[in-house]
């Protein structure tokens, strides 16, 4: 075979491996494409942003008096005003967090129990003021983040971290974010309700994690 028909050979068969590979590659893009494409459905829900302050709030809710109608658990309570589509208003108690007894995949937290009879029997059927933050009524749920206050002034919040029933919310900052701090380290000090015998591992998964050393001298 002459030089020159080799040299043209190869210029072939070189310029077929180009092609090849050029075709693998674009083959390798369309799949990888396709399986980002399949991984997210066209029709997925975007993720629901609830504004900190929903329009309306204060005026509506802001030293108005209620009638607690149901306790949902020992931080959370219906109240008798239409919320939206719904015929009552769901608060959370702002600054605490009582042991879960109602969340999905979660076992009964230690004391939960105890928390919700607390709560239920202080508030069900009662009177009560309602006070919401200016700068956030909300929380992600769209539940009302509120201080509730008895008809001799105490106010909820403050009783259940006082007696051991709930624990202070470090994750979010508010107008009496020191107080509380300071009512459930007096509450440990005296070992009132869950603070005589709760050990580290029964706290709330997110205590273990901002305060990993809270009993650690106790």
């Amino acid at each position: 075979m002459s030089a020159k028909r080799c040299r043209k050979r190869f210029a072939i068969s070189r310029q077929n491996r180009t092609i090849i590979v050029l075709l693998c590659l674009l083959i390798a893009l369309i799949v990888g494409w396709l399986d980002r494409t399949n991984a997210r459905p066209p029709h997925a829900p975007q993720t629901k942003t609830v504004s900190k302050v929903k329009p309306g709030d204060i005026e509506k809710y802001q030293g108005k008096t209620f009638t607690v109608v149901y306790t949902v658990d020992g931080d959370t309570i219906d109240i008798n005003i239409p919320d939206d589509q719904y015929d009552h208003t769901r608060i959370r108690l702002w600054g605490i967090d009582t042991p879960e007894t109602k969340a999905p995949n979660q076992p009964v937290g230690y004391f939960g129990p105890e928390a919700s009879e607390f709560t239920k029997q202080m508030t069900r059927g009662k009177r009560v003021k309602i006070y919401i933050s200016e700068k956030q009524t909300r929380d992600k749920y769209d539940r009302l983040l509120a201080y509730v206050q008895f008809e001799d002034g105490s106010f909820l919040n403050e009783l259940l971290l006082s007696d051991g029933f709930a624990y202070a919310d470090r994750r979010f900052k508010h107008q009496y974010y020191n107080k509380y701090l300071q009512l459930e380290s007096a509450a440990r000090r005296d070992k009132n309700g869950l603070w005589a015998n709760v050990k580290r591992e029964q706290f709330p998964e997110w205590l273990q994690r901002i305060e990993p050393d809270l009993l650690k001298n106790e």
